[in-house]
């Protein structure tokens, strides 16, 4: 299953460092951020929990990036 989310970043190689620890992170299959349109797109792995893996991402990308947020 994919998902999209609202995510507010500072710029683009912020962005880029969302997407790989997204994309790393366990049950995620794909993850891409776009900060055009300030989106990160998830696609989940099957069977995976949705909102465990996302506050999971979510703590993934704030290692990443500091001053970037997901929003849930």
């Amino acid at each position: 299953m994919k998902k999209s989310y609202k995510i507010e970043v500072d710029c683009p190689n912020c962005a880029n460092k969302m997407e790989r620890a997204a994309a790393a992170t366990e049950g995620v299959l794909s993850a891409s951020v776009s900060f055009m349109t300030l989106r990160m797109t998830v696609e989940f792995a099957e069977g995976a929990d949705e909102k465990s893996v996302m506050a999971q991402v979510a703590k993934n990308c704030k290692k990443a990036v500091s001053d970037g947020e997901i929003i849930l």
